[in-house]
């Protein structure tokens, strides 16, 4: 009996991959692997996208990327927004997490108002905050005249454009993560902390023994998802700033957009696509590799 089970269990997986694995392999072929296979390709071309690409440069064009002050800027932004994330944005929204996770009268209501900029395309905040940042017409400007005072025009300094930028980024994404973190709670074992708060722990002594420690796995996949979405950041960019004032704010992937892209310098696009994938890929399997390998 035992050994026909684990015949039929062996001959079920076997059919689960003969049929589910090839056309996974497939797509994942055609949409992943070959579109990396062609940007390393015309990566060495110094082509325009017209017709079959025959200037051969080799390396070139990632010389001209790290070369390239805006890329160095872009770069150094996007460990800005890496940096504000984990320092600001995922401590926000695990404090407001610990508060919200508990039941009490209003507490749906306040999860769901922290979790609707989540919600918000991307585009359409950007075009929001876009007319918040205005300096004349936006709020911002209502704000500083109820005071006298005349409103800064954030978005057109490149002293101010990026912290502008950043702000929107903590506002969309931390509740998020609070959900991530709410659901975590919502799941730990309260057994534990009733047995501790018998015993005499403080609100703290739980917090620091107790709660942090069984969020860590939540926490862990919190820091992924908050560094893989920091490298690809885009859409939040180009209608705040476009990469302006003076390419104070770009980040790699609105760099390849303006550099590469419109420019119609597919090579030196494709280099920087291959930078910004071989980054990705190399932070994922270290993680993984090293961070979450026990999960």
């Amino acid at each position: 009996m035992t050994a026909l089970s684990l015949r039929s269990d062996g001959s079920g997986k076997l059919t689960t991959l003969v049929l589910f694995l090839p056309p996974a392999l497939m797509l994942f072929t055609l949409f992943v692997v070959l579109p990396i296979g062609e940007a390393a390709w015309y990566s060495g071309f110094n082509w325009n996208g017209f017709g079959v690409p025959v200037n051969w440069i080799g390396l070139d064009n990632y010389r001209f990327v790290f070369g390239h002050k805006a890329f160095a800027t872009a770069f150094k932004n996007n460990l800005l927004i890496i940096a504000v994330s984990l320092l600001v944005q995922l401590p926000l929204a695990l404090a407001l997490a610990i508060i919200l996770a508990d039941r009490f009268r209003g507490a749906v209501a306040l999860r769901m108002v922290f979790f609707l900029p989540y919600i918000l395309a991307e585009i359409a905040t950007g075009l929001i905050f876009s007319f918040v940042y205005d300096g004349d017409y936006g709020l911002l400007a209502a704000i500083y005249r109820v005071f006298g005072a005349e409103a800064p025009h954030l978005l057109a300094s490149s002293t101010t454009a990026f912290p502008a930028i950043l702000l929107v980024i903590v506002w969309k994404y931390f509740g998020f993560h609070m959900m991530l973190f709410i659901a975590a709670l919502q799941g730990m074992d309260r057994n534990m902390v009733e047995a501790a708060r018998i015993d005499g722990a403080t609100r703290w002594q739980v917090l620091r023994f107790i709660v942090i420690p069984t969020l860590y796995p939540t926490i862990r996949l919190s820091v992924f998802f908050a560094i893989v979405g920091s490298l690809q950041l885009f859409d939040l960019v180009m209608p705040l700033t476009r990469g302006g004032p003076a390419d104070s704010s770009h980040t790699m992937v609105s760099f390849l957009y303006n550099f590469g892209v419109t420019r119609m310098r597919v090579g030196f696009g494709s280099a920087v696509g291959v930078i910004l994938f071989v980054v990705c890929v190399t932070f994922a399997f270290g993680y993984k590799r090293w961070i979450m390998r026990d999960e």
